[in-house]
């Protein structure tokens, strides 16, 4: 059985890929230590969370596993998005044993890393309870994984910022200089791509007026201290949504989101994750 998500996940092809991938520089040439199994053994396996965590990445664990036995079988005992405790029986699996334990590795892998990036991302969005602030994630994820990883920020409870350089436009301080200037820089971005979402990040009150007179559709208020993000909420005044970015840590966001504007984007939902702890037991029948 598969678990069921009230999240979107990424098209099977996208976690095909991402699973494919990953198995691809663990098996090399074959698993040798599975070898040592017998080659008609069936296996049961019980995997328990060993932390307070937020699960995210239930659809790529099971691609690692059905790759190698597409006759496995997976009861889930949680959704992604659930909160769970320390020793809570997350799935138990059955099937051939090789390719139980062939697979453990780089599922656990998955399971591990987007479950981190949820429960990160849970945590400061608690930091922020009872204001009108999203917390969005931002590009710095490990790379191949970010669709994965953008993907357990919903899981826990967070919104994605542009995906990558293609859906969005954000100008920020170089593009500013080899551009001539804010007005110069949205001009362009305006002409050249006309239908992508336009941000500009701004470093003082005084861009922060540049980039309202040139119209834009989101301002960054880059490294504002919490005198100024409050000054930028009161002379933007709800005509531009802002958003809030750097020096933002879980004992600085709650302060940043106080001041009224409408985003804050955390990087260390994606970076500065700690893997949860998990368990798979595995025991021949």
């Amino acid at each position: 059985m598969t678990a069921t998500s009230r999240f979107a996940p990424p098209s099977a092809t996208q976690i095909a890929a991402d699973v494919e991938r990953a198995l691809a520089e663990d098996l090399g040439q074959g698993d040798a230590t599975a070898d040592l199994l017998p080659a008609d053994a069936q296996a049961q396996a019980r995997l328990t969370c060993r932390d307070a965590a937020v699960i995210a990445g239930s659809a790529w664990f099971d691609a690692c596993f059905r790759r190698l036995d597409p006759a496995v079988q997976i009861d889930w005992q949680v959704r992604d998005g659930d909160q769970v405790t320390p020793g809570t029986l997350i799935c138990s699996l059955a099937g051939h044993a090789r390719s139980l334990v062939t697979a453990e590795r780089t599922a656990l892998n998955f399971l591990q890393l987007l479950s981190a990036t949820a429960t990160t991302t849970a945590q400061y969005v608690a930091a922020v309870a009872g204001t009108a602030v999203r917390v969005l994630d931002t590009r710095k994820t490990v790379p191949g994984l970010r669709v994965a990883q953008k993907y357990a920020v919903r899981c826990g409870g967070g919104y994605n910022q542009r995906m990558g350089l293609y859906d969005a436009i954000l100008v920020k301080e170089n593009h500013i200089i080899a551009a001539g200037g804010i007005a110069a820089a949205v001009s362009a971005a305006r002409q050249l791509h006309p239908d992508l979402p336009l941000e500009v990040e701004v470093e003082n009150l005084d861009e922060l007026e540049q980039a309202l007179q040139a119209g834009v559709d989101r301002i960054m208020l880059d490294n504002f201290e919490l005198a100024q993000m409050r000054e930028a909420v009161v002379r933007t005044a709800g005509r531009v949504p802002l958003e809030i970015s750097g020096n933002v840590d879980l004992q600085t966001i709650g302060d940043f989101a106080r001041t009224g504007v409408d985003f804050i984007s955390v990087g260390a939902l994606t970076k500065h994750v700690h893997a949860i702890d998990l368990s798979l037991r595995l025991q021949l029948v």
